[in-house]
């Protein structure tokens, strides 16, 4: 089956993080490089991106969260496949591919002039380098994404052939995503501070703290990006932030902290504001595997006792959707599952009565994250209108959080964004992961979808997210939205977030 440049609808997401620094904020008074306040000329070769999330190092391979690919992937990185500003499958550093009729072999032929950023020429032995990398090297959850393979052979320097174990219909998928990142065999001694890639910029300044500032590289083999200089910005304090683009110290907020602030840019003919969406799911994570959400009928009168609609409405001003799963309307295998456990206190105060933990205090352990903060509150003061004792800690983010919450699973419930595309599998799919979720029915749809026909994919997702709903195996508070605003003159912004990177590449100036 012939997969040149073809359309293959597929979603990724960008949008908030996972495990990044939130550091402190640089003054709104000022531009970054030192110049007076004030819109940038449109001329300027240099663009400047607000964002709200710092990575903690630029190690890929070893660093769990989305700030690094949000930064790297596509930029500074490249991958034998991308996802599209539409969601599809496109080319990168593979020109097109092939699958093998028992589907299990795919043959990539490959673009015969990229070179890394330390000169090296990308070749498919850096290819089959890279994927058998993923196993013997990375430590990070998504590094599982790669077990399905079996063997990678370079057959020339510009053909790489990879049989997976069995057929799989995520594993091309999976290829646009970090994993699929193409590293230098001569490159990768230093990648928590000097990334090495094929992409048309390198890593030029990073001020801790502060922001990173890719520089565009000579000799890039694709096409040249518009920006010569891109400077990623990092804002503690949300007001900080509206307030630098405001003085035109950026030009971009990336991801919008405060949506009710809004209407100071919309009514401004400066600005312009993109909406859309993202599949970042705003999840209330409940530990199924200690305390006292291993009751399932505890875990259902959680469910009962949010009323959604309310809590969107008070700590993200209405902004985002309800979908009542861990999959978002831009997967094929969407439904929407809201009804499955409607508001409903009477139903709640009945099913924790008869769950024997009235009497237990959840520790509801939250980041200190924007949307986190914001929520957290209302999810307290929703339970304990249902009889649930409710204690809530902030825990800085990202150390004390991942330290307590995601490595350790110290909690009972927590809010966390979870951004990462296509993510169900790798928030519910294994048991040592921190939501402690084990049910073998649900692993085996998952392997049911994996390896069926595209249509019986689809099918059981759906009873998968269904089963995993039914099971009250966590909240899903919400769909984050993208909210995005710009200098009226930048072009090429996504209206949805459909990968984990913030892709610079198609960004210009009118």
């Amino acid at each position: 089956m012939r997969h040149d440049k073809q359309l293959t609808r597929h979603t990724g997401a960008v949008a908030a993080t996972l495990a990044s620094l939130l550091l402190a904020a640089c003054s709104a008074g000022s531009t970054a490089d030192g110049n007076s306040t004030g819109s940038p000329d449109k001329n300027s070769d240099s663009l400047k991106i607000g964002l709200n999330a710092e990575p903690a190092n630029l190690d890929i391979t070893k660093t769990a969260g989305a700030a690094i690919p949000q930064a790297l992937l596509y930029n500074v990185y490249e991958n034998l496949v991308k996802v599209d500003a539409s969601g599809n499958i496109q080319p990168q550093l593979a020109k097109s591919w092939s699958l093998s009729k028992d589907r299990k072999t795919y043959t990539f032929q490959l673009v015969k002039d990229a070179k890394f950023s330390n000169g090296a020429a990308f070749t498919a032995e850096d290819a089959k380098f890279s994927i058998e990398r993923v196993k013997s090297d990375w430590t990070i959850a998504q590094k599982a994404q790669m077990n399905v393979v079996d063997t990678v052979q370079a057959a020339s320097p510009t053909e790489l052939k990879v049989t997976l174990t069995r057929p799989s219909n995520d594993w091309l998928y999976r290829m646009t995503t970090r994993v699929g990142v193409m590293f230098s065999r001569t490159g990768v001694s230093k990648l928590a501070t000097e990334p090495v890639g094929t992409g048309p910029y390198v890593v030029k300044n990073w001020k801790r703290g502060d922001s990173i500032t890719l520089a565009r590289r000579d000799g890039y083999w694709g096409r040249e990006p518009h920006f010569k200089s891109v400077t990623l910005k990092y804002f503690k304090d949300p007001t900080a932030m509206n307030n630098a683009l405001l003085t035109g110290t950026i030009n971009v907020i990336g991801t919008m902290q405060t949506p009710d602030s809004l209407d100071q840019f919309q009514n401004n003919s400066k600005y312009k504001v993109i909406e859309g969406t993202t599949n970042g799911e705003v999840v209330l994570s409940l530990n199924n595997g200690s305390g006292p959400m291993r009751n399932l009928k505890a875990r259902q009168a959680v469910r009962y006792a949010i009323d959604h609609k309310a809590l969107l409405d008070t700590c993200w001003a209405g902004r985002g959707k309800l979908i009542g799963s861990m999959v978002p309307p831009t997967d094929p295998w969407y439904q929407n599952l809201t009804n499955q456990y409607p508001y409903d206190l009477g139903k709640a105060k009945k099913l924790l009565k008869e769950s024997g933990e009235a009497g237990q205090t959840l520790r509801l352990r939250i980041p200190t994250l924007p949307y986190a903060t914001a929520c957290g509150t209302v999810v307290k003061s929703q339970l304990e209108q249902a009889g649930f004792k409710v204690k809530l800690d902030q825990l800085e983010f990202p150390a004390a959080w991942l330290s307590t919450v995601f490595k350790n699973a110290d909690y009972d419930m927590s809010i966390i964004a979870h951004v990462e595309p296509r993510d169900m599998q790798t928030v519910f799919g294994e048991k040592t992961y921190y939501t402690r979720y084990e049910n073998p029915e649900f692993s085996a749809l998952l392997e049911k979808a994996d390896q069926g026909t595209q249509r019986e994919q689809i099918t059981y997702m759906r009873d998968a997210a269904r089963l995993l709903s039914k099971d009250a195996a966590a909240d899903w508070l919400f769909l984050l939205p993208n909210l995005m605003v710009a200098d009226k003159g930048i072009t090429g912004l996504p209206v949805n977030s459909v990968s984990e990177s913030l892709d610079l590449t198609g960004l210009g100036r009118s």
